[in-house]
């Protein structure tokens, strides 16, 4: 299988309260061309793994239902979900369907069904009981649907259109420079201050360059402490990027500044945006590089 199609590899783990609609989700996932399995003990999620790596393009997208039906197994969940997150290849999304109790024992009754935890008791013991085990995984999910007030069909339109490939979001990275002096940007996500590294303005023929001079950003990457800010700032990006994506967020805006904003914040900017942009649609734009041309004017 190539590094492209891995990387193309989609897992929805569909979970959440039974009676909640589970059964039209993994319907609607059928339809939508997803390889389904249903109650998928989180033990046997490794070794589904391999198999997804070992089909060459035929399972690269896949919707798993997990719920306490197999609560023997329940303790290996939050386990099977931490390797699922730490897999490079492949990005999971947690469905969680939830309903209110009155829905869900109307439900219940509807059916003659008994609820898997209460199956001598009455139906809003074991939903509570439930209610109460899943509150952790809930807290995990990137998508949660409550389907009190839903009829099936609704349930099964907003999936389709959620998950349609048409509907495949690009998550980018925009990376900004930016001078204090100016204000820090109002849409930053993460703010990174550079003020501390040596400042080319104190040269005076570099002070009226910009970082994206040759000279300008050597002498900025030349030093120990730029090297070593350069280093933590990419090991921390490495790791949150795909957590921000993961949570279905559309972009991510990192504003590097330093007093000015035009050497070293400008140097850096270009510095890390390049360092992502193989992984991830990246834009790299300096705010006030110019601000000090257009003061001279």
């Amino acid at each position: 299988m190539s590094t492209e199609s891995l990387h193309d590899s989609q897992i929805v783990i569909i979970t959440g309260m039974s009676g909640a609609g589970k059964t039209v989700a993994i319907q609607s996932f059928e339809d939508l061309g997803f390889f389904c399995v249903d109650n998928l003990p989180p033990t046997l999620l490794p070794k589904f793994l391999e198999l997804m790596k070992e089909s060459g393009n035929k399972m690269t997208k896949v919707a798993l239902v997990m719920d306490l039906r197999g609560r023997e197994f329940f303790d290996h969940l939050f386990k099977a979900l931490d390797d699922l997150v730490e897999s490079s290849w492949v990005t999971p999304q947690i469905l969680f369907l939830e309903a209110d109790d009155e829905t869900l024992v109307r439900r219940y009754k509807e059916t003659r069904r008994k609820h898997p935890l209460a199956p001598t008791g009455l139906p809003l013991e074991g939903i509570q009981h439930e209610r109460q085990l899943l509150s952790e995984l809930k807290g995990r999910a990137q998508l949660i649907y409550n389907t009190s007030t839903m009829k099936p069909r609704e349930l099964r339109e907003k999936i389709l259109t959620e998950f349609s490939v048409n509907k495949k979001a690009m998550f980018t990275v925009n990376v900004v420079s930016f001078g204090f002096k100016h204000g820090i940007p109002i849409d930053a996500d993460l703010v990174f201050d550079v003020r501390f590294l040596p400042n080319p303005h104190y040269i005076d023929h570099m002070r009226p360059l910009t970082g994206l001079n040759d000279e300008v950003s050597g002498y900025v990457l030349k030093w120990t402490e730029t090297h070593k800010f350069i280093e933590k700032v990419t090991d921390l990006l490495t790791f949150m990027l795909p957590q921000y994506k993961r949570e279905g967020k559309a972009q991510l805006v990192i504003a590097i500044g330093c007093t000015g904003g035009q050497h070293r914040s400008v140097a850096l900017a270009e510095t890390i945006g390049h360092t992502f942009e193989k992984d991830y649609h990246t834009q790299i734009s300096h705010r006030d590089i110019d601000k000090r041309k257009e003061k001279l004017t």
